[in-house]
């Protein structure tokens, strides 16, 4: 008699939730990089892209380290207040540890993080989901060029009004794929992406930064009173 799939049985140690000795490895690497760094910086980031990041990470890496994840965690390490902070002064730092934000621990100096890092670095990529169109893209009524005649059914199936003219993609209407200020729906991103319009810029921007005895706002009009009372 064959065996019950019902009685299968399944391992899930690959599937282990990361658990109270993750976030204590976490909370333990960052307190040592502190005693191994002169400076702290809290940075924010958008339309975040992970392999751009690693390529910068990885660049940095002789120098600095860097520190993403749960802003919890990172608070918890450093110290959420004055009573608790790990250093002088850092519990400021975790205060600023809100939404899409991260932790650079260098050696490098004030001018190289401001200057050569953080005001220049931009990568453009291709927009996903949601992301707020920069501009407005209209397809006018005519031949797509562009397009080959394979991808006329895949085209018809984002929305657009497409039929093949002797081989060619034929647009029977002119079509708005987006309109500037409103966030693209997961047809518009992939016509953009087949069009090769990038709308998405990555970016990182300074918050703060601290080391011994100096901490310093990058955020114009936010002072240390916003940021004890965060």
């Amino acid at each position: 008699m064959p065996k019950s799939k019902r009685n299968k049985q399944v391992t899930l140690s690959k599937t282990k939730k990361k658990g109270r000795e993750h976030k204590e490895s976490i909370v333990n690497s960052i307190r040592d990089a502190v005693e191994n760094y002169n400076s702290i910086y809290v940075f924010s980031f958008e339309n975040m892209r992970n392999l751009k990041f690693k390529e910068f990470r990885e660049q940095l890496k002789p120098t600095s380290r860097f520190f993403l994840g749960s802003n919890k965690v990172m608070q918890v390490a450093l110290g959420r207040s004055a009573a608790d902070e790990i250093r002088p002064g850092i519990h400021k730092v975790s205060k600023l540890l809100r939404g899409d934000s991260g932790l650079l621990l260098t050696n490098m100096s004030k001018e190289e993080v401001e200057g050569s890092l953080f005001n220049t670095y931009e990568e453009y990529d291709f927009a996903r989901t949601g992301t707020t169109a920069t501009e407005k893209v209209e397809l006018k009524e005519g031949h797509l060029e562009q397009f080959t005649h394979e991808m006329e059914p895949f085209l018809r199936k984002q929305g657009m009004p497409v039929r093949l003219n002797k081989g060619v993609v034929e647009l029977v209407s002119d079509f708005v794929v987006c309109e500037e200020g409103n966030p693209l729906s997961p047809d518009a991103a992939r016509i953009l992406r087949l069009m090769e319009i990038k709308m998405a810029t990555f970016r990182l921007h300074l918050i703060c930064r601290w080391a011994p005895e100096e901490f310093e706002l990058y955020i114009e009009g936010l002072g240390d009173s916003d940021v004890e009372s965060a």
